[in-house]
């Protein structure tokens, strides 16, 4: 065990250890929301689209979270325009919008003299985060998880039935932006831990594996934390004990984890449904309606 623990005696890996599990925390929470809104590939979308922020704001000279964090914003903000504004649907809009700009991005990037590593921005770096870095992560991080959870109900409610926060006179499209404001900051603080690319996968694998287990929000949130923060840990262990890739160990052993739920899951997993067939039925033999989202009434809603 001793032996197992021995990365603990670094500085480096303690620092490590806490932005992982900030940064996974607060991907994990987005995740719940990115799942139920059916936003899965704007994160992806986003992620890739701070390329090209980031070159921009090298060459000015300006901090680099900044551009990503302008240029994610703008991907997000185009997305909609052109979706609002022509008959392509958002999926479609996505994927032209955000490789796109990827694509500029890595033009920019290459005719542009840097001591800058290409890899570092794409696969993260988590293991060379400086101090500086580490309070930035954490101060960021921590209004982006605080906001979310502060108003996870309103979010929630325009996630889960759009119309009745309308009713409700809810700034849907306020909150809206703001969703896809705090998945931009979210995506600029995860760069350094995981990178552009693996980003994806911290913004969707925890909120799939705890829609696997649960109905209720709350629980879906809390699930979707602990399998997060779980799998960071477990990845840095790991990636340590294989002189592996941090990013890409803690995105595996996510990767596990949904695998494992998927099979056996009480409630949705695939051998959980064959144990228990009648699951889910009424009295009558009627069968239960949920929605597409997996909630059979708004009561889930209260967590």
């Amino acid at each position: 065990m001793s032996e197992f623990l021995e990365p603990l005696q670094y500085p480096f890996m303690r620092d490590a250890l806490l932005v992982g599990t900030l940064v996974a925390a607060m991907c994990a929470v987005l995740s719940c929301f990115l799942i139920l809104k059916g936003w899965s590939l704007m994160g992806d979308a986003i992620s890739h689209a701070v390329l090209p922020g980031i070159v921009l704001a090298y060459i000015a000279g300006l901090p680099l979270a900044i551009g990503a964090f302008a240029s994610g914003l703008f991907c997000a903000v185009g997305t909609g325009f052109i979706k609002q504004n022509s008959r392509i649907k958002e999926d479609t809009v996505m994927g032209v919008v955000f490789t796109g700009l990827f694509a500029f991005g890595l033009v920019l990037f290459s005719r542009t003299p840097s001591d800058l590593h290409l890899d570092h921005i794409l696969l993260g770096n988590i293991l060379g985060i400086a101090r500086s870095q580490v309070w930035q992560t954490l101060g960021l991080g921590g209004v982006v998880l605080g906001v979310t959870l502060a108003l996870r109900r309103d979010l929630l409610l325009i996630c889960f039935d759009p119309g009745q926060a309308r009713v409700m006179a809810l700034p849907d499209r306020f909150l809206n932006y703001l969703l896809l404001a705090l998945l931009s900051l979210a995506i600029v603080v995860s760069l350094q831990a995981v990178g552009i690319i693996l980003v994806v996968a911290m913004l969707v694998t925890p909120g799939s594996v705890a829609h696997l287990w649960t109905d209720r929000f709350d629980r879906m949130l809390a699930i979707a934390v602990a399998t997060a923060a779980g799998s960071t840990v477990a990845g840095i262990f790991i990636s340590y004990h294989i002189d592996g890739s941090p990013g890409a160990c803690i995105v595996l052993v996510q990767a596990l984890v949904f695998a494992g739920s998927l099979l056996f899951a009480p409630k949705y997993g695939l051998l959980g449904r064959r144990a228990k067939p009648l699951e889910g039925q009424r009295p009558g033999n009627m069968p239960a309606q949920p929605n597409g989202l997996g909630w059979s009434n708004r009561d889930d809603l209260e967590g």
